[in-house]
């Protein structure tokens, strides 16, 4: 029998510590209906006898306390919530355990946001990681030594598992059902719980925030002309030319400010543009690759597809709010 130890942690999101209880406890249930014995001993553990969250609506008390939990083979980092900073100080005594365990042989799990906790580790140094689309930027500028894996729900690397933004973390908790028992437990449980099985990227849910939060007053400047000027192709050199620096500096800075290279955030910008047209308009896929400056339908495509990890098409047809005309070209 497989020990599951969920963390009941401070300034975390409620579901993402029952979610994992309700769903490994449920495939005990399956199984002994059907006569076989229970897979997952699940039990909560924290660092004191109970949290209150959200506001005090909520008590949260662990089945055991860390001292008292000499072994276990799977810990589940519940996703984190407001303040990170102060979400992980608060949380700051599980860390040495958590290395402990995994040292010992334990996997580890962390859920959405959970993967700062995680990181805070170093169990994550040098290894892939998926973290909530949102938080990418933050997480990346706090463990730069973190392998960021941006538009992926799950990723799995030496025991370690992390998942993706929200919801996602549905898809991690099936891919351990998997391992743990077989394919088709995992289908019942997808069924179960109206969960698709397999999604593997986050990435068309993600919003382009246009990564601002720096004090290079030359690369915003050059953000902003990006932006205001989508339907035209625009160069580094003209870009540079405009700021008045090299054209290296500028690649330089603007990959340090960003975290994008400059041809990157031109596409992102212009992608995130064509996303936000699909959403709300009846114009056509070749009218909305010309308004944000393309014009060869299979590079659009591409990009399109390699940011946001579907086509143009299954984008439009997923997410758009209006009734839309016949959509003319994939």
């Amino acid at each position: 029998m497989k020990k599951i130890s969920i963390l009941v942690a401070e300034n975390t999101v409620i579901q993402s510590i029952a979610d994992p209880q309700y769903c490994f406890e449920t495939v005990n249930y399956f199984l002994n209906v059907k006569g076989k014995p229970s897979m997952f001993d699940v039990q909560l553990v924290g660092v004191s006898n109970g949290i209150r969250l959200n506001k005090g609506r909520y008590s949260i008390h662990p089945d055991k306390l860390i001292d008292e939990v000499y072994k276990t083979d799977l810990i589940i980092i519940p996703a984190l919530f407001g303040d990170i900073n102060e979400a992980l100080e608060s949380n700051k005594n599980f860390i040495p355990w958590i290395v402990k365990q995994y040292k010992s042989g334990a996997e580890v799990a962390s859920l959405c946001v959970g993967a700062f906790l995680l990181a805070s580790t170093g169990l994550l140094k040098g290894k892939k990681c998926s973290t909530h689309w949102g938080f990418i930027d933050d997480f990346s500028k706090m463990f730069p030594d973190v392998n960021v894996q941006p538009g992926s729900i799950i990723t799995e690397e030496s025991g370690i598992y992390t998942s993706g933004g929200a919801n996602s973390y549905w898809n991690l908790l099936l891919h351990l059902v998997e391992k743990y028992t077989n394919r088709e437990t995992a289908l019942l449980i997808s069924k179960y719980f109206a969960i698709e099985i397999g999604r593997s990227s986050q990435s068309f849910f993600a919003m382009f925030k246009g990564q601002k939060q720096h004090n290079d007053e030359d690369i915003k400047k050059a953000q902003e002309f990006i932006e205001r000027n989508i339907e035209e192709k625009i160069t580094v050199e003209e870009l540079a030319e405009k700021l008045a620096v090299g054209r290296r500096s500028l690649e330089r800075r603007f990959k340090k400010a960003t975290n994008n290279s400059v041809h990157e955030y031109i596409q992102r910008v212009k992608i995130e543009a064509a996303k936000r047209n699909m959403e709300t308009s009846r114009k056509n896929i070749n009218e909305v690759m010309f308004e944000v400056g393309y014009t060869d339908t299979k590079a659009f495509r591409t990009t399109f597809k390699k940011i946001t990890g579907i086509t143009p098409v299954e984008y439009r047809n997923r997410y758009n709010k209006i009734e839309t005309e016949s959509i003319q070209v994939e």
